[in-house]
C-alpha cells in the first residue's frame, strides 16, 4: 500500500510556526510531524510515500533529499567534498514522490493532480496529525467491504467533520458542522483511485462535495478508532505533543 499525505495547507492557525515553515514541518521531539506520522506507516510495513506538496513545500524536497544526512551520524572530507554515513546507521528504507499540487489547491484538487502517482488502492491522511490507529486492521476492513472509501471515525471536537453512521456504513458525511455530536472524520483514509471521479478541479475540497456524495452513494464506510488521536492546529496542542513526547510514553509512538 501507498501512503499519501496532504501537506500543502497554509497552516494558518499555527503562524507562530508556519509563517517560516510548512506546518507538516513544524516539530515535535525534534522531528517534522511530517515524521512522525511517515514512522506510523512505515510500523505497519509501508514504505511507498506520496507527499503532495503546495505552502513552502520547498522546505520539505531541502529535507528528503538531505535525509539520511539529516538523521545520521556523517563525515565530511572537506578538501575532497566528500559526504559519508558513519557505519551503523540506519536509514529508513522509504521511497518518496514528493509531488508540487500547487499553492492554493484544495484538498481533493491536490489528490486529483497527483492521479499519475496514485495506485490503486492507497491510504491517504493529513500531514498535521498523529494517531495509534491501527492500519493494518484500517486496511484489511478497506479490503474487506470493497466499497471506494474508508474513513477512520473517532471522538473529538466537534469542530471537524461529523459522520452519521448505519452500523459500519456512512450515511452521511458533514464537515464542520455548527451543531451535534457523533463520530468526526479522523483523517486516516484508505481510498480506491476511483475516487477521482467524485472530485472536480483545484478548487475541490475532498471533504465536502466529493465525500459528502460518496456517503450519499453508499460507497464510504467507517473504521472506528477509539484510540489516541490528536491535530494540531494550535499552539497548544503542539505544546502537548511534545510534552507527551518528551514523556517517553507518547501513545502514537509504536516505532
Amino acid at each position: 500500500m501507498q501512503a499519501v499525505i496532504l501537506a500543502g495547507g497554509l497552516g494558518t492557525r499555527l503562524k507562530e510556526e508556519t509563517i517560516i515553515k510548512p506546518k507538516p514541518m513544524v516539530e515535535v521531539g525534534g522531528k517534522p510531524i511530517l515524521w512522525h506520522i511517515m514512522k506510523t506507516f512505515s510500523h505497519y510495513g509501508v514504505r511507498d510515500f506520496l507527499i503532495l506538496l503546495g505552502y513552502k513545500g520547498e522546505s520539505i524536497k531541502e529535507y528528503f533529499l538531505n535525509y539520511a544526512y539529516i538523521n545520521n551520524d556523517i563525515e565530511v572530507d572537506v578538501k575532497k567534498n566528500k559526504v559519508e554515513l558513519l557505519a551503523g546507521k540506519a536509514v529508513d528504507d522509504w521511497n518518496v514522490k514528493l509531488v508540487d499540487t500547487g499553492l492554493n489547491t484544495m484538498t481533493g484538487g491536490r489528490l486529483k493532480r497527483a492521479a499519475p502517482y496514485l495506485q490503486e488502492d492507497f491510504f491517504l491522511t493529513y500531514g498535521d496529525g498523529v494517531a495509534d490507529v491501527d492500519l493494518g486492521a484500517l486496511l484489511k476492513f478497506h479490503k474487506q467491504h470493497g466499497k471506494i472509501a474508508t474513513v477512520t471515525a473517532v471522538n473529538p471536537p466537534s469542530k471537524f467533520g461529523s459522520l452519521k453512521l448505519e452500523g459500519s456504513r456512512v450515511k452521511s458525511f458533514s464537515e464542520k458542522p455548527v451543531e451535534g455530536e457523533g463520530k468526526i472524520n479522523g483523517g486516516y483514509f484508505a481510498m480506491k483511485k476511483s475516487v477521482l471521479r467524485y472530485i472536480g478541479g483545484d478548487a475541490t475540497i475532498l471533504e465536502r462535495e466529493p465525500l459528502e456524495k460518496i456517503a450519499r452513494d453508499g460507497q464510504l464506510m467507517a473504521f472506528p478508532h477509539s484510540g489516541y488521536w490528536r491535530c494540531v492546529d494550535t499552539v497548544r496542542e503542539l505544546d502537548l505533543l511534545n510534552t507527551e513526547f518528551a514523556s517517553g510514553h507518547a501513545p502514537w509512538v509504536k516505532w
